[in-house]
């Protein structure tokens, strides 16, 4: 019988691509029993500070801004404005000026105090005038806390031209101007004092007579902002001192002042 001879190379050939064909067929298996992989996903790095280093960096702040110290009207004093926190430079519309005061409803209130003295006692910011007028200072001028200018230290009070009206002095105003100050008092229903009406009178001297948390002095704020939005009414509207409603009003807030 006469056999069919495979060539010793075809042999080898088909003997490797078995081999091949092996392992491939059970790397395919190995694959699809295997379980899939999980993905891990990428954790973003922060680039913020940490909540533990923002609070330490705000309790330092706190430290070289804050005195733990109260003024006479009981708000706190600070060593800075101008710091992001309650205490900064505002502008005093239609005048060009700017006060530092304690934002907020402090700010409302004693800026319009400012704004009507302007309008209708006298123009504030006259070229060459140096201190027209004057909000914060700093608690290390404070002689002492129980006066009421110390509440300038808290962002609190105003001195309009104290050049002009020193503590101790009375009598810097005219009657009518004095009709004037009794119409503003008034129209911030007694939440700010006139300091010419202490018993050791500073004439220049506008400040809150409320401690924080006064209900009264958000509302009085709210009003005044409101007076701000509507046109033919609060700062910079000629007013008739002489109506009988206002010059009641006025003369309410003036004994209320002095009792």
């Amino acid at each position: 019988m006469t056999g069919t001879v495979i060539p010793r190379r075809r042999l080898m050939a088909q003997g490797v691509g078995l081999a091949v064909g092996t392992a491939l067929a059970g790397s395919t298996a190995a694959t699809l029993l295997a379980p899939p992989a999980r993905a891990t996903a990428a954790v973003p790095k922060s680039t913020g500070p940490q909540p533990d280093a923002a609070m330490r960096s705000l309790h330092a702040r706190r430290r070289r801004v804050l005195t733990g110290r109260p003024s006479a009207n009981g708000w706190e004093m600070h060593k800075a404005i101008d710091t992001g926190m309650s205490l900064a430079t505002c502008p005093v519309p239609g005048t060009g000026l700017y006060v530092a005061v304690r934002t907020g409803a402090p700010e409302a209130v004693l800026v319009h105090v400012i704004r009507r003295f302007h309008y209708d006692i006298d123009a504030l910011g006259r070229p060459g005038e140096p201190d027209p007028v004057r909000g914060w200072t700093s608690p290390s001028d404070v002689r002492d806390s129980r006066l009421p200018e110390s509440n300038q230290a808290s962002g609190t009070a105003v001195a309009i031209r104290p050049g002009s009206y020193p503590p101790s002095v009375r009598e810097g105003f005219t009657p009518g101007q004095l009709l004037i100050i009794r119409d503003i008092l008034a129209d911030t229903e007694g939440i700010v004092r006139w300091g010419g009406d202490d018993r050791r009178p500073y004439e220049a001297l506008f400040y809150l007579h409320v401690r924080p948390g006064d209900p009264r002095l958000m509302r009085v704020a709210e009003k005044i902002r409101a007076w701000n939005e509507t046109p033919g009414v609060g700062a910079g509207v000629l007013a008739d001192m002489s109506q009988t409603a206002r010059r009641r009003a006025a003369r309410y807030r003036w004994l209320h002042a002095a009792g």
